[in-house]
């Protein structure tokens, strides 16, 4: 049961595959801003619908204030993201967007050691810097 986060991350990783290669076909011909608003429909929709099939709706009488100020903030914050990389696909191609945007896991170890106070080991740091050393050699491939 520990490692079933792994099992998640693996499953996020494949759809963030799939995200990409079905985006990519279908952002041909239209404006990306708008089909990142259609894919926030879709997802609003999914989610409600996962939502009442689990039952897993909660009542927010109970959210603190950095409740709301953090996952207000990440919601902007993904909404950046899903913004700035469909436009990055719809200008590059998918296999170098998509390594660029997982630079995000270089930023994220960083941004944790600084805000988190965590502390990556030896091992993890060379995983980071290879991470970072890929997506380089990736997205600058000519």
């Amino acid at each position: 049961m520990a490692a079933t986060w792994f099992y998640w991350a693996l499953a996020s990783a494949f759809f963030a595959a799939l995200t990409a290669v079905f985006a990519k076909v279908g952002l041909q011909g239209i404006d990306s801003d708008f089909a990142t608003f259609i894919r926030t429909l879709v997802i609003i929709a999914a989610l409600a619908l996962f939502l009442s099939y689990t039952g897993k709706w909660q009542g927010v009488g109970s959210f603190s204030g950095k409740n709301w100020t953090f996952l207000i903030l990440s919601g902007l914050a993904t909404g950046a993201s899903w913004l700035a990389y469909f436009k990055a696909l719809q200008l590059g191609n998918a296999s170098q967007v998509a390594p660029v945007d997982k630079f995000s896991l270089v930023l994220v170890a960083l941004l944790a050691v600084v805000f988190l106070d965590e502390r990556p080991s030896v091992q993890e740091w060379l995983g980071i810097g290879l991470v970072a050393a890929g997506v380089l050699t990736l997205a600058l491939k000519r």
